[in-house]
């Protein structure tokens, strides 16, 4: 009797002793010889020029080994528009320490470098350094009038988008709600900032990041500096979170490597809690316009979904708000644009489900707001307006399974025991409401490589340069591996987080899993396959002539399928052949934004010999056969919320939040449900409490820690159930998995929104909501 897959089940993490005895390494964490360390100093305008550093005091104080500025620095090269790392620079058009020019408050201006960082923390307050100062806009709402269409988003994505006349069809609708929206600024807070160690020997680069694209990150390193990939090592083992702020490289990388360079000494460099509010990225605020039309049946004839969002000076992202709005929802008429305002701050970049986070805020709301003009149930609006198709591309969806989530969602928490009009029901002193929204991600997979590599002793071993950001790929490619090579979880070792291993995918548009697991799975295949070539063309095998497709890996040994007796060990095969190991290496070349990527690869590189060995993987050729034009990938789900609120206080309690979700085969259940309820909490933290402040006066960030940037604790957490409907995609891929990441926090801010306006009858449309706002007088 074969032992039961891996795949699914609830597998603790893999990693998890090392986690919690210290012995998982991460960035800052590497001992190394003759370590200096470095402290970044940073602006205090917020536009401007530098026009004299000091260094004479702070040179002289103790331990200082050097004062790194822009007239001592390294010059950087200017990264190329293509990169096959998908390497990205966060401040395109402001590279660290190249010039006097000032864009924003908490800019880096300066490294000073010394013996321990308590030194180089002090030397950094004794710099003496005048600017001269220029004005500053900082305010969105106040400079509406000076923002721009831009041309696309965040790797070519469309953003400005439109089917039918959505105008026309708003003027003559039978119902229809027209609301504005506002988000404020997010940031990202990791348990882990940002942190790099940097180490030159001779012309070689070793670099220890915390990144969520080692191959990215190696590529970038590689353009920005001027040294060959060959020469440069990029290793991230852990990290600790990201949420998108670690998926781009920012100036503290670049900046360790410049510093270690200048001293000719490894260099450590930490970011502060502080520092990493001002220059390591943070998501958009957000004002959106959302209009939505319908007939007496509920039927949307228009939708329009406007929105202004802020960018820097030095770089053009777009927070893409209206994104779902263009997929989510059947309707023949539909506007969705963006616009930019440029502002001295310090530059936005992805947060966990960028654009739709946001989006389905304004949408979601939106079509409870409509629900109730209509006097029909907010779960019925939305059965009235599915859509089997994705409406923007006419493509059908590989699988959606969302009515099914609406009904086991209403089902759990109790849906049928509302009563239609808010505030009429109580518990006690509290007003009780319940509150609903549609969640939906896409469905992201891209190329990636992998190796397997099996030993004589029976024990496995899988190398891929993607990364573990905390999410549990250490666990999940170890199961995989496992139940493909037929071998004891503890008999398989994933190796990850090395730019030496063969390049995976970053993490980043939940795609990992989808896109490093097939690699993985192609790979230990191929290793298989090499093994039973050798033995049925040996005379010596007790499996000579016989089929290879029939033989398997089982427990350290190769056997028959049909026979697990007849076979022999790996030690006796690889013995028997002078081998002390055998390797499969696989690169899936499939993307789900379009047609197949493209792969050149140098003649006679490492990577030309892995596409070799792909194409006579028969596991890669039937993935890759696969028609995936014809079809649009998403995830869906359902979140549903019972919340208290206190009249007098104002104070919101969250009970309970029933989360169904269709995001194909379903890979750990114990992880994913971690990961649904991670982005839960970030929801609570979007509806109730999160918000940067920026200083009027000085466009400075105000709340520059936890102790003023309020998140949710402990003392928060309501009941959670998360439900899995684990209907594998196939489609996507042969482990019919798709993205988990960033599909739990979207809809869940709306969703608490709208249980918040039953409870109370008042319609928040301004994040966050403050006990102000529901206050009544």
């Amino acid at each position: 009797m074969s032992a039961p897959l891996l795949v699914g089940q609830g597998v603790d993490r893999v990693d998890g002793r090392l986690k919690v005895t210290g012995g998982a390494k991460y960035a800052a964490e590497f001992n190394i010889e003759n370590l200096a360390y470095g402290v970044t100093v940073q602006s205090t305008i917020t536009k401007g020029h530098i026009s004299k550093i000091d260094t004479t005091i702070a040179k002289k104080s103790p331990g200082v080994i050097d004062i790194l500025t822009y007239r001592n620095a390294m010059q950087l090269h200017f990264p190329a528009s293509s990169d096959p790392g998908q390497g990205k620079f966060a401040e395109k058009d402001l590279l660290p320490l190249q010039s006097d020019r000032i864009f924003y408050d908490g800019q880096h201006i300066a490294v000073v470098i010394a013996e321990t960082f308590e030194q180089a923390e002090h030397a950094a307050s004794l710099l003496q350094i005048t600017y001269d100062k220029q004005d500053a806009i900082f305010d969105l709402k106040e400079n509406i009038g000076k923002s721009y269409k831009p041309a696309k988003g965040l790797g070519g994505s469309e953003v400005q988008l439109k089917r039918g006349d959505a105008e026309k069809a708003l003027q003559t609708a039978a119902v229809k709600i027209d609301e504005t929206y506002t988000t404020p600024v997010y940031h990202h807070n990791a348990m882990e900032p940002h942190a790099t160690i940097a180490q030159w020997n001779g012309d070689e680069l070793m670099i220890y990041d915390a990144t969520q694209s080692v191959a990215g990150s190696h590529s970038l390193m590689s353009q920005l500096i001027g040294v060959p990939k060959e020469k440069i090592r990029v290793v991230s083992y852990y990290i600790g979170g990201g949420f998108g702020s670690k998926g781009f490289s920012w100036p503290g990388t670049v900046m360790a490597v410049m510093s270690a360079k200048l001293v000719n000494r490894p260099v450590k460099l930490v970011l502060s809690r502080q520092q990493v509010f001002t220059t390591g990225g943070r998501r958009s605020q957000t004002i959106q316009n959302v209009a939505l039309g319908a007939d007496a049946s509920g039927k949307i004839s228009a939708i329009k979904h406007a929105s202004t969002v802020e960018t820097s000076f030095v770089d053009e992202f777009v927070e893409p708000a209206g994104v779902a709005t263009a997929m989510l929802y059947a309707s023949e008429n539909l506007d969705v644009s963006h616009n930019l305002v440029r502002l001295n701050k310090g530059t936005p970049c992805p947060m966990r489900a960028p654009g739709e986070a946001t989006g389905t805020f304004g949408l979601e709301v939106a079509m409870d707001e409509l629900a109730y003009k209509l006097k029909m149930d907010p779960v019925k609006l939305r059965l009235v307006n599915y859509t089997e198709t994705e409406p923007q591309k006419d493509k059908p969806f590989s699988s959606k399974n969302l009515k099914e989530c609406y009904e086991k969602g209403a089902q759990a928490i109790g849906w049928g025991e509302r009563s239609y009009e808010p505030r009429t029901m109580k518990d006690g002193k509290y007003l009780v409401g319940y509150g609903m929204a549609t969640a939906t991600y896409p469905a992201n997979r891209g190329k990636s490589s992998a190796k397997a590599i099996l030993f004589s002793d029976g024990h496995a071993e899988i190398e891929c340069a993607t990364q573990d950001i905390g999410t549990g790929t250490y666990t999940v490619m170890t199961q995989l591996a496992a139940d493909t090579l037929n071998l004891p979880i503890d008999k398989v070792k994933v190796k990850l987080g090395d730019s030496k291993f063969p390049q995976g995918a970053n993490s980043g548009g939940s795609q990992v899993t989808a896109s490093v697991g097939p690699a993985i799975r192609a790979a230990a295949i191929g290793a298989i396959q090499k093994v039973a070539k050798l033995v049925v063309n040996d005379k010596n095998s007790p499996l000579y002539k016989m089929d290879p497709e029939n033989l398997v890996l089982k427990d350290g040994l190769l056997v028959s399928n049909g026979n697990g007796k007849k076979g022999e060990s790996l030690f006796d095969i690889l013995k028997r052949n002078n081998l002390s190991q055998i390797e499969g290496q696989a690169s899936v070349n499939v993307s789900t934004r379009g047609q197949q990527q493209e792969a050149n690869p140098a003649a006679g590189s490492a990577e030309e010999a892995v596409q070799k060995e792909s194409a006579n993987n028969e596991a890669i050729k039937s993935d890759e056969a696969v028609d995936r034009k014809s079809y649009a990938f998403h995830s869906f789900g359902a979140h549903f919320v019972k919340v208290r609120v206190d009249p007098e206080l104002g104070k919101v309690y969250i009970d309970k939040i029933v989360g169904v979700m269709d995001i194909g085969k379903v890979m750990n259940l114990k992880l994913a449900k971690n990961q649904i309820m991670g982005g839960q909490i970030f929801g609570i933290g979007m509806a109730l409490m999160e918000g940067t402040e920026y200083d009027p006066v000085r466009g400075r960030v105000v709340t520059r820690d936890l102790a003023n940037y309020l998140v949710p604790v402990h003392a928060d957490m309501p009941d959670f159930e998360v439900i899995f409907l684990d209907k594998p995609d196939l489609l996507i891929s042969p482990i019919g998995a798709r993205g988990i990441g960033e599909i739990g926090i979207t809809g869940i801010t709306a969703a608490i929104v709208n249980a918040v306006y039953h409870a109370t009858g008042i319609r928040v449309r301004d994040l966050p909501i403050r006990p102000d706002k529901l206050i009544m007088v």
